[in-house]
């Protein structure tokens, strides 16, 4: 069943099932960029590099633009990619470690 637009919503079935297939989709795309941090963990040339204090101020300076355009509170966002980059950073050097 495909998911009602959020604004067309008549039942708290439909909504549920709009979040679970958005959590669906979500899920999916956490997945591959996890991926990438696979790549980064490949690629990066020593451990040193694998936390990049300048480049994780710049995803979340981006997201928090990305939300302010979609009117999705910005705070909100910033505290979740804080700890969506950290869970990365930490899968990275896992990664970077047990490919090394």
């Amino acid at each position: 069943m495909d998911r009602v637009k959020p604004q067309a919503c008549h039942t708290m079935a439909e909504v549920r099932h709009g979040v679970d297939r958005l959590d669906e989709q979500i899920t999916a795309l956490i997945g591959e960029r996890f991926r990438y941090m696979d790549a980064a963990a490949r690629i990066k040339p020593d451990r040193d590099a694998v936390r990049d204090e300048a480049r994780k101020a710049e995803v979340i300076a981006n997201v928090r633009r990305h939300a302010a355009k979609a009117a999705v509170p910005d705070l909100v966002i910033a505290d979740l990619y804080e700890r969506l980059v950290e869970a990365s950073i930490a899968y990275e050097f896992d990664r970077f470690d047990t490919t090394r």
